[in-house]
């Protein structure tokens, strides 16, 4: 990177309602996601970013969909994109524009799979950008804020002027504006007037760092290998369970009550399953705290990941042992 240069920035869109149209400027959930693209989403912040006036702008168009809908298709494709970038010794950060809705799940796979040292932020919006009061735009313009310190590093969400580690970070509202939170490890850092203020070091995934080779054979795959979630529930049984290993399941992630305690019926079937060779991890359907190991546990510990991430983890270990 030159003397004197901030480098440059990418920017790769992939849809979601921070590129959503609605006929209404007063309709916040009745719109279409993915409709505009991110160059002109881009170009809409970047005259406010005024320390930024000497980056190079990279934008890319990934996907188009509403983050509902991903699938593995589009994360190959993002990640190989993502891969691509940040390792380009001029480009400086990455950022992905994205729906709210799997936002967690995409950032925990990038950060997983890639374990970048360089930025890589996505940001999202709980409006659509016809909205008369959108989020979006503030929240890009707080992305691109973050991407500029010298500190920021891995996979990060910046939403609501907040900024969250890949982990950690949360969907746990369906409509409000701080809809995304980290749950007991709260966020890394805030953005304030333009500035970011850091409370602590970025908690990192402990996940082993993949080689290139690794991340390329996981790029190319037509698919990771297939985990469900199953949930632990009053009135629960194993029927779920049986069906899901005899279609050929090789993982479960079994969302339990409390510390991962799951219901006898359900318990009887996960350890079929095992028997029969499919990978149980325990996790647990509560919002706040982690699973506890358990004595003589025969499932594996989630180890203090959501279901949905302990799930991401699982099918990319079956994946790099296919490898």
């Amino acid at each position: 990177m030159a003397e004197g240069s901030a480098g440059t920035v990418v920017v790769l869109g992939t849809g979601g309602t921070i590129a959503g149209k609605a006929g209404d400027a007063a309709d916040h959930i009745g719109y279409r996601a993915g409709q505009i693209g991110v160059e002109a989403l881009l170009a809409a912040v970047t005259p406010q970013a005024g320390a930024a006036a000497d980056v190079r702008w990279v934008t890319e168009q990934v996907a188009q969909i509403d983050s509902k809908d991903m699938d593995f298709a589009v994360w190959r494709a993002l990640a190989a994109r993502c891969a691509h970038w940040l390792a380009q010794d001029e480009v400086r950060a990455v950022v992905v524009t994205h729906g709210t809705d799997t936002l967690e799940e995409t950032a925990y796979f990038l950060e997983t799979l890639l374990a970048p040292d360089k930025p890589l932020v996505l940001t999202c919006a709980m409006r659509p950008a016809t909205a008369l009061m959108a989020d979006g735009p503030q929240n890009l313009l707080d992305a691109v804020t973050v991407t500029l310190d010298a500190r920021a590093g891995g996979v990060l969400v910046v939403a609501a002027g907040a900024v969250h580690a890949a982990r950690a970070v949360r969907k746990r509202h369906p409509y409000r504006l701080d809809a995304m939170d980290s749950g007991e490890a709260g966020p890394v850092a805030v953005v304030e007037a333009g500035q970011t203020r850091w409370f602590g070091k970025i908690t990192r995934d402990p996940s082993a760092r993949w080689s290139d080779d690794a991340i390329k054979k996981i790029i190319s795959r037509e698919g990771l290998p297939r985990v469900e979630i199953v949930l632990s529930h009053a009135l629960a049984d194993g029927r779920l369970v049986d069906g899901l290993v005899q279609d050929g399941v090789r993982g479960l992630v079994v969302a339990g009550t409390g510390n991962g305690t799951v219901h006898a019926a359900l318990l009887a079937a996960l350890e079929r399953a095992r028997a029969q060779g499919v990978r149980v991890v325990r996790a647990s359907r509560c919002e706040l705290g982690q699973v506890l190991p358990l004595p003589n546990d025969p499932f594996e510990p989630s180890e203090g990941l959501s279901p949905v991430k302990a799930r991401i983890r699982l099918m990319l270990e079956l994946a790099r042992a296919e490898a």
